[in-house]
């Protein structure tokens, strides 16, 4: 199979991720299948995708008429049949390896023996899944970031039973929808940019939770001396309160460390519970379109 023979890209699962992988597919002339079990996702989805595009349209990245074009390409089903036709499966499901599996499972018998199945799982290895695919060789993590055209970077995680012809077609492929790919040497759940942020995020909750600083001071320490413009509470804010979590409880599941949970729980009463989900529902840890992080004051620690 070679690049030429991808035209129809199938995405599994409808939030944030899988909504940001069909528009970047669709942008770069791909058809798209957006799959989801609830008929409400996929209409949320279909209104964010859109609103992405006229975004990227206003804030000329993207003319009109290509914008319309990509917004054309995509088609929203609850109807798995529909994946008949796809070459490639991109899918963005909660991280819960049972589930995954299931899903996998589902779709081996439905999709063409040449269709490629890729996994956006940010915690998990491929490997935990990979039998239930029912097609080990053609079988890879392909790891996106937010927002994907923004980030520009695509994780390629092969597990031990890959082909090199898979890790090879997705190398072109994430080339193709304009990403910058990374292959890793071998299985690491949290590939190269999430290890470094998961540690950050790590340490800047422990001085939220522990009570040793407030949330804008956390974000301005690390803005005045990395020159970046925005924080770690901020850039949670963007990935999502929710997704966050999902992070956690995976990994507070998988480790049974109780400290972990007692976290996860506490973000998940804190934040989720309140609707507080980031920049999707206008509050996180700040209230959007106008967060304080941006305003010309907050570095001098005038702005709380």
């Amino acid at each position: 199979m070679d690049i030429e023979d991808i035209r129809c890209v199938l995405i599994i699962g409808a939030g944030t991720m899988g909504q940001q992988i069909a528009l970047q597919c669709a942008m770069h002339g791909y058809e798209v299948i957006v799959y989801d079990t609830s008929a409400k996702a996929l209409e949320t989805a279909t209104a964010t995708i859109k609103t992405y595009a006229e975004q990227l349209v206003s804030q000329k990245r993207l003319p009109p008429d290509e914008g319309n074009a990509a917004l054309a390409r995509i088609s929203f089903t609850t109807n798995p049949e529909e994946a008949a036709k796809a070459d490639l499966l991109s899918e963005s499901i909660p991280e819960d390896p049972d589930l995954k599996a299931k899903v996998f499972a589902q779709f081996n018998k439905i999709c063409p023996p040449h269709t490629i199945f890729t996994t956006n799982t940010s915690t998990l290895a491929p490997s935990m899944y990979a039998d239930a695919t029912g097609r080990l060789g053609q079988f890879a993590a392909l790891h996106f970031h937010n927002y994907v055209w923004d980030a520009n970077l695509a994780d390629i995680m092969p597990h031990p039973g890959t082909s090199p012809e898979t890790v090879k077609l997705l190398y072109a492929f994430a080339k193709q929808i304009g990403q910058v790919p990374l292959v890793l040497k071998k299985e690491s759940p949290e590939y190269v940019f999430n290890a470094m942020f998961g540690a950050i995020n790590k340490a800047a909750i422990t001085l939220l939770f522990n009570g040793i600083a407030s949330v804008e001071d956390v974000d301005r320490a690390w803005m005045i001396i990395t020159k970046m413009p925005i924080g770690p509470f901020g850039m949670l804010d963007v990935i999502g309160l929710d997704t966050a979590w999902h992070i956690m409880q995976s990994k507070a599941q998988m480790s049974g460390d109780p400290q972990q949970q007692a976290v996860a729980d506490r973000w998940k009463a804190e934040y989720l519970d309140k609707g507080r989900l980031g920049v999707k529902t206008s509050r996180g840890f700040y209230t959007y379109p106008d967060p304080v992080y941006v305003r010309p004051d907050f570095l001098t620690g005038e702005t709380n």
